[in-house]
Protein backbone atom coordinates (compact mmCIF):
# COMPACT_ATOMS: atom_id res chain seq x y z
CA UNK A 1 0.00 0.00 0.00
CA UNK A 2 1.20 3.49 -1.17
CA UNK A 3 2.04 6.23 1.16
CA UNK A 4 -1.11 8.50 -0.31
CA UNK A 5 -3.27 5.72 -0.08
CA UNK A 6 -2.90 5.38 3.10
CA UNK A 7 -3.33 8.82 3.73
CA UNK A 8 -6.47 8.81 1.68
CA UNK A 9 -8.22 6.38 3.71
CA UNK A 10 -7.07 7.81 7.11
CA UNK A 11 -9.10 10.99 6.10
CA UNK A 12 -12.02 9.57 4.99
CA UNK A 13 -11.91 7.52 7.93
CA UNK A 14 -11.67 10.53 10.03
CA UNK A 15 -14.86 11.68 8.95
CA UNK A 16 -16.50 9.09 10.85
CA UNK A 17 -18.54 9.79 13.49
CA UNK A 18 -19.03 6.19 14.65
CA UNK A 19 -16.64 3.66 15.67
CA UNK A 20 -14.81 2.18 13.23
CA UNK A 21 -14.97 -1.69 12.38
CA UNK A 22 -13.21 -3.67 9.73
CA UNK A 23 -15.56 -3.53 7.46
CA UNK A 24 -15.69 0.28 7.40
CA UNK A 25 -11.79 0.05 6.41
CA UNK A 26 -12.01 -2.68 3.86
CA UNK A 27 -14.98 -0.39 2.70
CA UNK A 28 -12.46 2.97 2.34
CA UNK A 29 -9.54 0.60 0.87
CA UNK A 30 -11.94 -0.45 -2.11
CA UNK A 31 -13.52 3.08 -2.64
CA UNK A 32 -9.83 5.18 -2.44
CA UNK A 33 -7.94 2.19 -4.72
CA UNK A 34 -10.44 3.08 -7.48
CA UNK A 35 -12.17 -0.43 -6.71
CA UNK A 36 -9.88 -2.24 -8.96
CA UNK A 37 -8.40 -4.29 -5.93
CA UNK A 38 -9.34 -8.33 -5.41
CA UNK A 39 -10.87 -9.50 -1.95
CA UNK A 40 -7.14 -11.11 -1.17
CA UNK A 41 -5.42 -7.85 -1.97
CA UNK A 42 -8.10 -6.01 0.30
CA UNK A 43 -7.64 -8.52 3.17
CA UNK A 44 -3.91 -7.83 3.19
CA UNK A 45 -4.07 -4.14 2.94
CA UNK A 46 -6.40 -4.53 5.67
CA UNK A 47 -4.25 -6.27 7.86
CA UNK A 48 -1.59 -3.60 6.82
CA UNK A 49 -3.61 -0.52 7.79
CA UNK A 50 -4.52 -1.78 10.90
CA UNK A 51 -1.01 -1.48 11.95
CA UNK A 52 -0.73 1.80 10.85
CA UNK A 53 -4.17 3.00 12.62
CA UNK A 54 -4.46 0.95 15.85
CA UNK A 55 -2.79 0.29 19.32
CA UNK A 56 1.35 0.22 19.22
CA UNK A 57 1.16 -1.27 15.24
CA UNK A 58 3.62 -4.25 14.60
CA UNK A 59 5.36 -3.27 17.95
CA UNK A 60 2.26 -4.28 19.43
CA UNK A 61 3.17 -8.02 19.79
CA UNK A 62 6.35 -7.63 21.10
CA UNK A 63 5.34 -5.42 23.85
CA UNK A 64 2.51 -7.99 24.65
CA UNK A 65 5.02 -10.76 24.97
CA UNK A 66 5.57 -11.77 28.39
CA UNK A 67 8.59 -10.55 30.25
CA UNK A 68 9.34 -7.56 27.82
CA UNK A 69 10.66 -4.58 29.71
CA UNK A 70 11.86 -2.24 26.20
CA UNK A 71 11.40 -1.81 22.78
CA UNK A 72 13.52 0.17 20.87
CA UNK A 73 13.48 1.04 16.91
CA UNK A 74 16.97 2.26 15.82
CA UNK A 75 15.90 2.11 11.94
CA UNK A 76 12.74 0.41 9.63
CA UNK A 77 15.23 -3.01 9.84
CA UNK A 78 16.36 -2.77 13.74
CA UNK A 79 14.00 -3.09 16.51
CA UNK A 80 15.09 -4.36 19.29
CA UNK A 81 13.42 -6.12 22.71
CA UNK A 82 14.72 -6.37 26.15
CA UNK A 83 12.90 -9.37 27.67
CA UNK A 84 14.67 -9.29 31.42
CA UNK A 85 17.59 -10.77 29.59
CA UNK A 86 19.23 -8.48 27.43
CA UNK A 87 18.65 -6.49 24.38
CA UNK A 88 17.85 -9.05 21.44
CA UNK A 89 17.46 -8.20 17.48
CA UNK A 90 13.75 -8.54 16.54
CA UNK A 91 12.79 -10.52 13.32
CA UNK A 92 9.97 -7.79 13.29
CA UNK A 93 10.66 -5.09 10.71
CA UNK A 94 9.11 -1.82 8.87
CA UNK A 95 8.39 -1.23 5.47
CA UNK A 96 10.94 2.21 5.37
CA UNK A 97 11.63 5.25 7.51
CA UNK A 98 7.87 6.89 6.73
CA UNK A 99 6.35 3.63 8.22
CA UNK A 100 8.41 4.43 11.59
CA UNK A 101 7.44 8.03 12.20
CA UNK A 102 4.03 7.52 10.94
CA UNK A 103 3.72 5.33 14.54
CA UNK A 104 5.48 7.89 16.28
CA UNK A 105 3.90 10.60 15.43
CA UNK A 106 0.29 8.52 16.27
CA UNK A 107 1.60 7.19 19.34
CA UNK A 108 2.87 11.16 20.60
CA UNK A 109 -1.07 12.08 19.30
CA UNK A 110 -2.51 9.26 21.36
CA UNK A 111 -0.42 10.32 24.72
CA UNK A 112 -1.71 14.22 23.99
CA UNK A 113 1.63 15.57 22.49
CA UNK A 114 3.69 16.81 19.53
CA UNK A 115 6.17 15.77 17.26
CA UNK A 116 7.00 17.39 14.03
CA UNK A 117 10.14 19.62 12.66
CA UNK A 118 9.16 22.30 14.60
CA UNK A 119 9.52 19.93 18.11
CA UNK A 120 11.19 16.33 16.91
CA UNK A 121 11.06 14.46 20.17
CA UNK A 122 8.45 13.65 22.55
CA UNK A 123 8.39 12.03 26.01
CA UNK A 124 4.73 10.91 27.23
CA UNK A 125 2.54 8.01 28.07
CA UNK A 126 0.42 5.41 26.37
CA UNK A 127 -2.77 3.89 28.84
CA UNK A 128 -4.62 1.18 27.53
CA UNK A 129 -2.41 -0.41 24.12
CA UNK A 130 -3.30 -3.51 22.81
CA UNK A 131 -6.04 -5.64 24.50
CA UNK A 132 -4.27 -6.25 27.74
CA UNK A 133 -4.27 -2.40 28.69
CA UNK A 134 -0.55 -1.83 28.53
CA UNK A 135 1.01 1.51 30.25
CA UNK A 136 3.66 2.47 27.87
CA UNK A 137 6.38 4.96 28.22
CA UNK A 138 6.68 6.95 25.20
CA UNK A 139 10.17 8.16 23.78
CA UNK A 140 10.65 9.24 20.07
CA UNK A 141 12.89 11.59 18.04
CA UNK A 142 12.82 12.74 14.60
CA UNK A 143 15.54 13.26 12.05
CA UNK A 144 17.57 15.48 11.62
CA UNK A 145 18.19 15.21 15.40
CA UNK A 146 18.13 11.56 15.21
CA UNK A 147 20.80 11.52 11.87
CA UNK A 148 20.24 7.82 10.94
CA UNK A 149 16.14 8.33 11.29
CA UNK A 150 13.32 7.95 13.86
CA UNK A 151 14.13 6.87 16.63
CA UNK A 152 11.25 5.58 19.14
CA UNK A 153 11.79 4.01 22.34
CA UNK A 154 8.75 2.27 24.48
CA UNK A 155 9.09 0.90 27.97
CA UNK A 156 6.37 -1.25 29.36
CA UNK A 157 5.21 -0.03 32.88
CA UNK A 158 3.81 -3.35 34.45
CA UNK A 159 2.80 -2.69 37.74
CA UNK A 160 5.37 -4.45 40.29
CA UNK A 161 3.25 -6.35 42.74
CA UNK A 162 5.97 -9.13 43.43
CA UNK A 163 6.81 -9.29 47.47
CA UNK A 164 10.21 -9.92 49.33
CA UNK A 165 9.41 -13.53 49.96
CA UNK A 166 9.18 -14.12 46.54
CA UNK A 167 12.41 -11.94 45.42
CA UNK A 168 14.19 -13.77 47.59
CA UNK A 169 13.06 -17.27 46.20
CA UNK A 170 14.33 -15.51 42.87
CA UNK A 171 17.75 -14.94 44.15
CA UNK A 172 16.99 -11.08 43.96
CA UNK A 173 17.21 -10.54 47.70
CA UNK A 174 20.13 -12.61 50.09
CA UNK A 175 18.66 -13.99 53.29
CA UNK A 176 20.50 -11.84 55.32
CA UNK A 177 19.57 -8.62 53.31
CA UNK A 178 15.95 -10.06 53.85
CA UNK A 179 16.31 -9.62 57.50
CA UNK A 180 18.05 -6.17 56.91
CA UNK A 181 15.13 -5.18 55.54
CA UNK A 182 12.30 -6.12 58.21
CA UNK A 183 13.98 -4.41 60.45
CA UNK A 184 14.51 -1.86 58.57
CA UNK A 185 10.57 -1.36 57.61
CA UNK A 186 9.47 -1.91 61.43
CA UNK A 187 12.14 0.80 62.61
CA UNK A 188 10.68 2.81 59.83
CA UNK A 189 13.78 4.40 59.07
CA UNK A 190 13.84 6.18 55.61
CA UNK A 191 15.25 5.05 52.25
CA UNK A 192 15.85 5.39 49.28
CA UNK A 193 16.63 2.57 46.11
CA UNK A 194 19.30 3.13 43.58
CA UNK A 195 20.54 1.36 40.57
CA UNK A 196 20.95 2.08 36.87
CA UNK A 197 17.88 1.83 34.18
CA UNK A 198 15.98 -1.27 34.64
CA UNK A 199 17.86 -2.84 37.39
CA UNK A 200 14.74 -3.11 39.61
CA UNK A 201 14.19 -0.56 41.24
CA UNK A 202 10.87 -0.35 41.35
CA UNK A 203 10.22 -3.60 41.91
CA UNK A 204 12.23 -3.94 45.25
CA UNK A 205 10.28 -1.19 46.33
CA UNK A 206 7.10 -2.34 45.84
CA UNK A 207 8.05 -5.11 47.80
CA UNK A 208 9.41 -3.40 50.58
CA UNK A 209 6.44 -1.43 50.42
CA UNK A 210 4.54 -4.34 51.00
CA UNK A 211 6.28 -5.02 54.15
CA UNK A 212 5.05 -2.19 55.40
CA UNK A 213 2.50 -2.28 58.56
CA UNK A 214 -1.32 -2.44 57.42
CA UNK A 215 -2.72 -0.17 60.09
CA UNK A 216 -0.01 2.49 57.95
CA UNK A 217 -1.17 4.84 55.14
CA UNK A 218 1.38 4.97 52.17
CA UNK A 219 0.64 7.93 49.85
CA UNK A 220 2.64 7.37 47.14
CA UNK A 221 3.57 10.00 44.24
CA UNK A 222 4.57 8.68 40.64
CA UNK A 223 5.00 9.89 36.83
CA UNK A 224 3.61 7.00 35.64
CA UNK A 225 1.53 3.95 37.79
CA UNK A 226 4.50 1.31 38.19
CA UNK A 227 3.58 0.60 42.22
CA UNK A 228 1.35 -1.81 43.28
CA UNK A 229 2.51 -3.05 46.74
CA UNK A 230 0.36 -5.82 48.11
CA UNK A 231 -0.96 -3.11 51.05
CA UNK A 232 -4.52 -2.33 52.03
CA UNK A 233 -3.81 1.16 52.33
CA UNK A 234 -1.87 2.45 49.47
CA UNK A 235 -3.01 5.56 47.92
CA UNK A 236 -1.15 6.60 44.51
CA UNK A 237 -1.14 10.02 42.56
CA UNK A 238 0.04 10.22 39.39
CA UNK A 239 1.43 13.92 37.58
CA UNK A 240 0.42 14.77 34.24
CA UNK A 241 2.19 16.52 31.56
CA UNK A 242 0.94 19.13 29.70
CA UNK A 243 -1.45 18.72 26.49
CA UNK A 244 -0.76 19.93 23.36
CA UNK A 245 -1.65 23.74 23.66
CA UNK A 246 1.20 24.00 26.94
CA UNK A 247 -2.09 23.45 29.50
CA UNK A 248 -3.05 21.07 32.06
CA UNK A 249 0.67 19.82 33.70
CA UNK A 250 0.83 18.33 37.10
CA UNK A 251 3.69 18.31 38.52
CA UNK A 252 5.42 15.34 41.05
CA UNK A 253 6.41 18.54 42.88
CA UNK A 254 2.92 20.03 43.44
CA UNK A 255 2.00 15.95 44.17
CA UNK A 256 4.34 15.97 46.83
CA UNK A 257 2.62 18.97 48.47
CA UNK A 258 -0.74 17.51 48.29
CA UNK A 259 0.08 14.44 49.27
CA UNK A 260 1.15 16.21 53.11
CA UNK A 261 -2.53 17.05 53.43
CA UNK A 262 -3.64 13.30 53.06
CA UNK A 263 -2.35 12.39 56.68
CA UNK A 264 0.14 10.07 55.20
CA UNK A 265 2.11 7.54 57.94
CA UNK A 266 4.32 6.89 55.01
CA UNK A 267 5.59 9.34 51.85
CA UNK A 268 6.63 7.53 49.06
CA UNK A 269 8.48 9.31 45.94
CA UNK A 270 8.49 6.65 42.86
CA UNK A 271 11.34 8.13 41.02
CA UNK A 272 13.44 11.31 42.73
CA UNK A 273 14.70 12.89 39.31
CA UNK A 274 14.02 16.61 39.66
CA UNK A 275 13.15 20.11 41.99
CA UNK A 276 10.88 17.41 43.53
CA UNK A 277 13.38 16.01 45.94
CA UNK A 278 13.30 19.30 47.79
CA UNK A 279 9.92 18.86 48.71
CA UNK A 280 10.40 15.40 49.18
CA UNK A 281 13.29 15.76 51.89
CA UNK A 282 11.10 18.74 53.31
CA UNK A 283 8.08 16.25 54.06
CA UNK A 284 10.76 13.62 55.70
CA UNK A 285 12.07 16.24 57.58
CA UNK A 286 8.53 16.86 58.95
CA UNK A 287 7.34 14.06 61.13
CA UNK A 288 6.88 11.77 58.04
CA UNK A 289 9.29 8.82 58.81
CA UNK A 290 10.10 5.68 56.69
CA UNK A 291 9.06 7.87 53.63
CA UNK A 292 11.19 5.97 50.40
CA UNK A 293 11.58 6.95 47.00
CA UNK A 294 14.37 5.62 43.90
CA UNK A 295 17.10 7.19 42.46
CA UNK A 296 19.16 6.63 39.29
CA UNK A 297 22.75 6.18 40.54
CA UNK A 298 25.96 4.14 39.72
CA UNK A 299 26.51 3.42 43.78
CA UNK A 300 25.40 4.01 46.82
CA UNK A 301 28.18 6.45 47.04
CA UNK A 302 26.83 8.12 44.25
CA UNK A 303 23.72 9.14 45.91
CA UNK A 304 24.78 12.37 47.91
CA UNK A 305 26.36 13.75 44.68
CA UNK A 306 23.14 12.91 42.60
CA UNK A 307 20.94 14.35 45.36
CA UNK A 308 22.90 17.47 45.06
CA UNK A 309 22.47 17.96 41.57
CA UNK A 310 18.65 17.41 41.65
CA UNK A 311 18.79 19.62 44.69
CA UNK A 312 20.40 22.21 42.61
CA UNK A 313 17.12 22.16 39.85
CA UNK A 314 15.20 23.10 43.40
CA UNK A 315 17.33 26.14 44.41
CA UNK A 316 18.97 23.89 47.43
CA UNK A 317 22.07 24.90 47.77
CA UNK A 318 24.89 22.01 48.42
CA UNK A 319 25.38 22.56 52.51
CA UNK A 320 21.28 22.84 52.76
CA UNK A 321 21.00 20.06 50.48
CA UNK A 322 23.63 18.15 52.63
CA UNK A 323 21.81 18.96 55.92
CA UNK A 324 18.40 17.95 54.47
CA UNK A 325 19.50 14.84 53.39
CA UNK A 326 21.26 13.68 56.57
CA UNK A 327 18.44 14.19 58.82
CA UNK A 328 15.54 12.99 56.17
CA UNK A 329 16.90 9.52 54.86
CA UNK A 330 19.26 7.04 56.20
CA UNK A 331 19.32 3.67 54.44
CA UNK A 332 20.85 3.19 50.66
CA UNK A 333 19.58 -0.12 48.85
CA UNK A 334 21.50 -0.69 45.88
CA UNK A 335 20.14 -3.09 42.96
CA UNK A 336 22.36 -3.91 40.10
CA UNK A 337 21.53 -5.88 36.88
CA UNK A 338 24.24 -9.02 36.14
CA UNK A 339 25.36 -10.11 32.90
CA UNK A 340 23.09 -12.17 32.47
CA UNK A 341 19.87 -9.34 32.72
CA UNK A 342 19.34 -10.83 36.57
CA UNK A 343 18.57 -8.02 39.20
CA UNK A 344 19.89 -8.30 42.55
CA UNK A 345 20.12 -6.33 45.63
CA UNK A 346 23.89 -6.33 46.02
CA UNK A 347 24.63 -2.97 48.45
CA UNK A 348 22.90 -1.29 51.63
CA UNK A 349 24.29 1.55 53.01
CA UNK A 350 23.64 3.67 55.44
CA UNK A 351 23.90 7.30 55.01
CA UNK A 352 26.25 9.83 57.63
CA UNK A 353 28.45 12.57 57.92
CA UNK A 354 31.40 13.32 57.58
CA UNK A 355 32.01 17.34 58.72
CA UNK A 356 29.17 19.12 57.08
CA UNK A 357 29.11 16.61 53.82
CA UNK A 358 26.77 13.59 53.64
CA UNK A 359 28.33 10.43 53.06
CA UNK A 360 27.35 6.45 52.85
CA UNK A 361 28.83 4.11 54.46
CA UNK A 362 28.72 0.49 53.24
CA UNK A 363 26.68 -1.70 55.50
CA UNK A 364 26.28 -5.09 53.43
CA UNK A 365 27.60 -6.06 50.22
CA UNK A 366 26.53 -9.23 48.47
CA UNK A 367 29.53 -10.44 47.71
CA UNK A 368 31.54 -9.48 50.92
CA UNK A 369 28.58 -9.49 53.88
CA UNK A 370 28.91 -6.99 56.27
CA UNK A 371 30.71 -4.17 56.31
CA UNK A 372 32.04 -1.23 58.57
CA UNK A 373 29.06 0.71 58.63
CA UNK A 374 27.01 -2.58 59.89
CA UNK A 375 27.67 -1.41 63.74
CA UNK A 376 26.31 1.56 62.95
CA UNK A 377 23.29 0.58 61.85
CA UNK A 378 22.30 -1.94 63.99
CA UNK A 379 22.74 0.70 66.94
CA UNK A 380 20.18 2.57 65.11
CA UNK A 381 18.27 -0.23 64.51
CA UNK A 382 18.35 -0.91 68.34
CA UNK A 383 17.30 2.97 69.16
CA UNK A 384 14.26 3.06 66.52
CA UNK A 385 12.60 -0.47 66.77
CA UNK A 386 9.84 -1.17 69.17
CA UNK A 387 11.16 -3.06 72.88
Amino acid sequence: MSDSLVERVRERLANESSRIRPADVAAAIRAESGGIMGDSEVLTNLRLLETELQGAGILEPLLRADGVTDVLVAAPNSVWVDDGSGLARSAVTFADESSVRRLAQRLALAAGRRLDEAQPWVDGRLPGIGRDGLTVRLHAVLPPVASAGTCLSLRVLRPATQDLASLSAAGTIDRVALQLIADIVEARLAFVVSGGTGAGKTTLLAAILGAVGASERIVCIEDAPELAPVHPHFVRLVARAANVEGVGEITLRQLVRQSLRMRPDRIVLGEVRGAEVVDLLTALNTGHDGGAGTVHANSPAEVPARMEALAALGGLDRTALHSQLAAAIQVVFHMCRTRGGARRLTEIGLIGTAGEAVQVLPVWHVERGFEPGAEALRRLLDERLPR
